[in-house]
């Protein structure tokens, strides 16, 4: 008989394993592989995100729609589609990089976070995620460059 370990958080509150967000963002995934199973080799998987993204609340919103135009500017070789029901972009069907909204996880700010996939090396450690708060005219240049540097 197998039992689920139940500890206690600094807060007091009880955890027992994934959270309730953590839990839903699985349920998503699912759904999405039973989605793309079912629409064959050519989904179109662009109208899902840009759905996803009118989602999202106001603030989280303008900045997944600025990073989506920056990435399919900036590397178009790259596919939209939902992956943990966030914004991502794929390359052969790998993600290489993926927006997370700030509500999806009850944080305080928003993340573009880039997989193994993408050609960000330097030297023995290097970031994999950046926090994103706003979205300014110099931040997208440099998501720009850091997009065609993960798909060069």
């Amino acid at each position: 008989m197998s039992t689920t370990t139940k500890t206690i958080t600094a807060n007091g509150e009880k955890y027992d394993g994934f959270t309730e967000e953590e839990r839903d963002a699985m349920k998503e995934r699912a759904k999405e592989r039973k989605t793309s199973a079912r629409r064959g080799a050519k989904p179109d998987t662009e109208s899902d995100v840009l759905a996803k993204i009118a989602e999202m609340s106001a603030s989280d919103r303008v900045i997944a729609e600025r990073l989506h135009a920056v990435i399919k500017a900036n590397a178009p070789v790259l596919t939209s589609k939902l992956w943990y029901g966030m914004p991502a972009y794929a390359r052969n069907g790998k993600v290489v990089c993926f927006f997370q909204s700030a509500a999806k996880f009850k944080t305080r700010y928003a993340t573009l976070g880039f997989s193994d996939g993408a050609n960000l090396d330097g030297g023995a450690m290097w970031p994999t995620s950046f926090a994103l708060t706003e979205l300014t005219a110099d931040d997208e240049a440099r998501v720009g460059a850091l997009v065609k540097q993960a798909v060069s």
